[in-house]
C-alpha cells in the first residue's frame, strides 16, 4: 500500500491535518476518499470552497491556499489501530512540516489525535494558545462518518469558525448570492 502524498506548498492559509490515511485514501492517493467521510461537504458548506470538491480534485485546494497532511502516515482501517508512539512520532514530523512550510494555520481534524500527537491531554476544540513557529493552531472535529456526534451542519459551523479566523472569504455564500 502506497504512502499518501501531502498536499502542501509554502504560503498556505490553512493546512488541514487528518489523523492518518484510511485504506481507501491510501489506495486512491486522495485524502478523505471514503464516501462516508464528510470532510469535502463540510469544507464546502463552511465556505472554504465555491463547490463541493471530489477527493480526486484535491489539487484545486492549492489554488485556494489550502493544503492537507496527516499526523500519522501509516494507513489503517480505523484510527484506533494506531499506537501512542506513532502519534508522538507523527506530532514531531508534523511540527517539522509546519516549520518548513509555515502555513498561517494548522487545522488538526480530531481532538484526540492532537492530544496524543502533542502530549496535551486537556486540549479542546477550537483555537489553541500554542503556535508552531508563526503558525497558529486550531482543532476541528473529525469529519469521519464514525464521529456521529457531529452532524454535517455542526461540522460546517466549526469549520466556518476557522475560515473566519483565518480571514478567508465565504466562497459558499458568495456562490449562493450569484
Amino acid at each position: 500500500m502506497q504512502q499518501l502524498a501531502d498536499l502542501i506548498v509554502p504560503g498556505l492559509k490553512v493546512l488541514f491535518c487528518g489523523i492518518n490515511p484510511g485504506l481507501m485514501s491510501a489506495q486512491t492517493g486522495h485524502h478523505f476518499a471514503r464516501p462516508g467521510n464528510r470532510f469535502w461537504p463540510a469544507l464546502h458548506q463552511a465556505g472554504f470552497t465555491p463547490r463541493q470538491l471530489l477527493p480526486a480534485e484535491q489539487p484545486e485546494l492549492l489554488d485556494l491556499c489550502l493544503g492537507i497532511t496527516n499526523v500519522v502516515d501509516r494507513p489503517s482501517a480505523r484510527a484506533d489501530e494506531l499506537t501512542k508512539a506513532e502519534f508522538r512520532a507523527g506530532g514531531e514530523n508534523l511540527e517539522r512540516k509546519v516549520l518548513e512550510f509555515a502555513p498561517d494555520w494548522l487545522a488538526v481534524v480530531g481532538v484526540t489525535a492532537y492530544r496524543d500527537a502533542f502530549g496535551l491531554p486537556k486540549a479542546a476544540m477550537g483555537r489553541q494558545d500554542r503556535t508552531i513557529g508563526p503558525t497558529r493552531v486550531w482543532i476541528l472535529p473529525n469529519p469521519s462518518g464514525l464521529n456521529a456526534h457531529y452532524t454535517l451542519p455542526k461540522l460546517a459551523t466549526a469549520y466556518a469558525e476557522l475560515r473566519e479566523a483565518a480571514g478567508l472569504p465565504d466562497l459558499f455564500s458568495s456562490v449562493l448570492s450569484e
